[in-house]
Parts: structure tokens; sequence; C-alpha cells
């Protein structure tokens, strides 16, 4: 695997989790809410937005961490959601984000960007495992 590859790979492995939290609200409840865990939602924030992307401008992620321009417009979407919700959570805790009235949006760009980043990815091993087989047969 080139280092390019492998950049990528260690930048999803943060991303994808996340982006599956946002779109799983049973998920958050059980988890987020439980404050003997260690995943939140201020945890999701650092993901996205400092420490493996910058959702409010995901296209310098572009071939690091994002694998389309389909993967920058919805990360800018789900920044734009959060957003919003931030704006019905003035206490920015977990409880009021997941009460906002917008937070269904956040649920529903989340999943439909975890549905793009997971077909991406299957879509690279894929071709990560055709690229072995090609390099292993007789020539």
């Amino acid at each position: 695997m080139d280092d390019d590859r492998l950049i990528t790979a260690r930048v999803r492995i943060q991303l994808v989790p996340a982006v599956l939290a946002l779109a799983n609200p049973p998920w958050q409840r059980d988890v987020w809410l439980d404050p003997s865990t260690f995943e939140n939602l201020d945890h999701i924030f650092h993901v996205l937005f400092d420490d493996f992307c910058d959702a409010e401008h995901p296209e310098r992620y572009l071939g690091i961490g994002l694998r389309t321009e389909e993967e920058v417009a919805l990360m800018r979407q789900l920044g734009a959601a959060l957003d919003t919700a931030g704006t019905e959570a003035p206490g920015e805790t977990d409880v009021e984000y997941l009460r906002a009235g917008s937070w269904p949006q956040v649920v529903a760009v989340a999943g439909r960007l975890a549905q793009v980043m997971i077909a991406n990815d299957l879509l690279e091993l894929l071709a990560l495992h055709e690229d072995r087989v090609a390099a292993e047969a007789p020539q």
C-alpha cells in the first residue's frame, strides 16, 4: 500500500465512525448520554472539525480523508447542519443537540455521507485486492 493510501486509511478510521455515530440516533442516546463512556458529541466535533477534517471547509481534505467531490459536498452539508443544530443548543450539551428541531437533518445528511464513504471504501478495498491479484499473477 502506498503512503497516500495509508494516510487516507488512517484518517478514515476516525472519520467514518464519527459520521456513523451521527447517523445513528440509538447510539447517540445510549452512548453519548451515558457519562461513563468516552465518546460524546464533543469527541465527534473534534474529529470532524479539528483533528481529521474541517467540516466547514472540507475541500482541503480531498485526497487525504475524503475520497471524492461527493464526500466533500456531503461533509460540507453535515458541517452546516451541525452548525444549525448548534444555534438550537445554547448550552452546547449533547441533550440539547439531540433535542434540536434540526437534529433530524444532521442524522439524514450523516446517513447519506456514511453510505457514500463506506461504498467508496469498499471500492478502494476491491481495487487493492485486484492490484494484489494482478501483481501475483504469473506473467
